[in-house]
């Protein structure tokens, strides 16, 4: 058999909505900067980073 068992690829969890995702191959080289398991995640802390408590 080749390959890698799923189950024993690295995990990382997600700040934004706190699930583990798994190591894919698209990210081989980049894993270590790899910070959310998705576009849309990585949207939505983009959109966090830029609001503010109310009017200034």
């Amino acid at each position: 058999m080749k390959g890698v068992r799923k189950s024993d690829l690295p995990t990382k969890i997600c700040p934004v909505c706190n699930r583990p995702f798994t190591w894919r191959k698209k990210w081989e080289r980049v894993w270590d900067q790899v910070k959310y398991c998705s576009d849309r995640c990585r949207g939505e802390a983009r959109k966090g980073a830029g609001r503010r408590d109310g009017p200034s």
